[in-house]
């Protein structure tokens, strides 16, 4: 397995001023970066490779919709716009040296009607990624959707509609990003939801059930390992959490108060315990 952490513990965006992380990063013992591309037009992808490809870190890219764009809107230009931005998302990520586009990629983060989805919406959604498949194909990119908890979505929520969603999609590009925070509140079993994802998962976020310092909450960790060893999982496992003051990052993540000593804990004390979770875990 591969070892990542998200750049978000440090800042919304990632471009040369951050740059000097990278190295501190892989001295950690990180394998690679997972950087944020919100917006194609103002991503420095050729920097980005450039940067990571230096210090010998992978790249990979995570995204959310913004600008109101969404796959399940029922007006059909919003959807055509943003199928249109996630193609410009998935250029800009191979040309940062990316293969995996991961996140919620139907609709905003937060956007609650307040009812149940739609058979229109699952259809539209099903459509959408679909067509973008050859976009994936031709880049070397695979998506990975993420479903999140319902305090986030009421879109995706759960290891088993998010397999249904891969499985109704039906391309080998477009699978499932699980995350254990999200998880642990919708799934009975964390580690059963894993299975569940079962051939679909393509990405995983190791993140504590507080978004605080894996290993040191309620996560079933055992578990969640033993299952990905059952899966024959060999991607990677990403540390994902989110700086303290990121202003609308922090408040869409519901960050209100610091989570640990210092966001740099979560990734540096946070990987140690990973890479010996995973060798313990060859032996279960």
């Amino acid at each position: 397995m591969k070892f990542g952490v998200n750049t978000l513990i440090w800042s919304a965006t990632f471009d040369a001023s951050y740059f000097g992380l990278l190295p501190v990063i892989k001295e950690a013992g990180f394998d690679g970066v997972e950087v944020p591309l919100f917006r194609p037009a103002e991503f420095a992808a050729s920097n980005v490779r450039k940067a990571t490809e230096a210090y010998g870190l992978e790249c990979n890219v995570c995204t959310v919709l913004v600008d109101d764009l969404s796959m399940i809107s029922e007006n059909g230009d919003i959807r055509r716009r943003a199928r249109l931005h996630l193609e410009d998302v998935v250029k800009a990520a191979a040309e940062a040296g990316a293969s995996i586009v991961a996140g919620p990629l139907y609709s905003p983060v937060g956007y609650l009607p307040g009812r149940r989805r739609t058979s229109d919406e699952w259809n539209w959604a099903v459509e959408g990624f679909q067509s973008l498949g050859d976009t994936l194909v031709a880049n070397r990119v695979t998506f990975a959707i993420e479903p999140l908890n319902r305090f986030e979505t009421y879109f995706l929520n759960t290891a088993a509609d998010a397999a249904a969603l891969a499985e109704q999609i039906g391309h080998a590009n477009i699978g499932i990003l699980f995350d254990t925070f999200h998880a642990n509140i919708e799934e009975k079993n964390i580690a059963a939801g894993y299975c569940t994802v079962g051939t679909h998962l393509k990405h995983v976020h190791t993140c504590e059930n507080d978004r605080g310092i894996p290993g040191s909450g309620h996560v079933e960790w055992k578990e969640v390992f033993r299952a990905l060893r059952q899966l024959k999982y060999d991607g990677w496992l990403t540390i994902e959490s989110f700086g303290f003051a990121l202003k609308g990052l922090s408040a869409a993540a519901a960050i209100w108060r610091d989570i640990e000593r210092t966001p740099e804990s979560i990734a540096f004390e946070g990987v140690k315990f990973l890479k010996t979770s995973v060798a313990e875990s060859a032996g279960y």
